[in-house]
């Protein structure tokens, strides 16, 4: 059952990103900047890897996934833009966007105005969710943009790197790749747990709010 749930999560972004190249890559990230959980830590790490085996470039993988969350950013932007939190709390719950992440990228934005885009980027959960107060805002759709390109190419580029170098490593170092088919239940075991444990996290939070 892991395997099933784990394997088909990777042949999704497998396939995405092998059929669509750089538009593969931008078309994932802007899911997750929709405010749709699909998280980062999974397209960017494998665009890395296939930047190790030659197929992508370091620089346009991330460039691409930089390009996703500001293609992305422009619903979450626009739902806050237009409807404002009535609008996020009605419909959020379908996509296990609840209060307590709503409420923390209010505080955040609150506290920071503007530069909450560039800096949001950067961090997780409140990446994914920095666009819609900065929609409630109506922030200026330039440095809107600008802020959310500058901040998502580094996040982008380091996950990019990092599954560069196990790429590397996966292809010249036979020892990892044994390492990794001994301890696949245990992976998938904890990758299974972190992701029930999003899901129930969520799911906990908008009934919570909902009583």
């Amino acid at each position: 059952m892991f395997e099933k749930i784990l394997g088909a999560l990777a042949a999704f972004v497998i396939w995405v990103i092998s059929s669509g190249g750089y538009v593969g890559i931008a078309a994932l990230m802007a899911i997750e900047s929709a405010c749709i959980p699909l998280p980062s830590e999974i397209v960017m790490p494998f665009a890395g890897y296939l930047v190790s085996t030659g197929r992508f470039d370091l620089f346009w993988a991330a460039t691409a996934g930089a390009i996703g969350c500001n293609i992305g950013s422009i619903v979450a932007y626009e739902v806050g833009k237009r409807g404002g939190r009535p609008l996020a709390e009605r419909w959020g719950r379908y996509i296990l966007i609840g209060h307590d992440e709503l409420d923390a990228a209010d505080r955040f934005f609150a506290k920071w105005g503007s530069a909450a885009v560039l800096i949001g980027r950067l961090l997780p959960v409140i990446r994914t969710f920095i666009a819609f107060p900065a929609g409630v805002a109506r922030m200026k759709l330039l440095p809107f943009h600008i802020y959310t390109f500058v901040g998502s190419w580094p996040f982008c580029f380091f996950l990019a790197w990092i599954g560069m170098k196990l790429g590397d490593q996966w292809n010249s170092d036979p020892r990892l790749k044994a390492a990794f088919h001994q301890a696949d239940l245990a992976i998938g075991l904890v990758l299974v747990a972190l992701v029930a444990l999003y899901v129930w996290h969520r799911v906990r939070g908008i009934r919570k709010n909902q009583s």
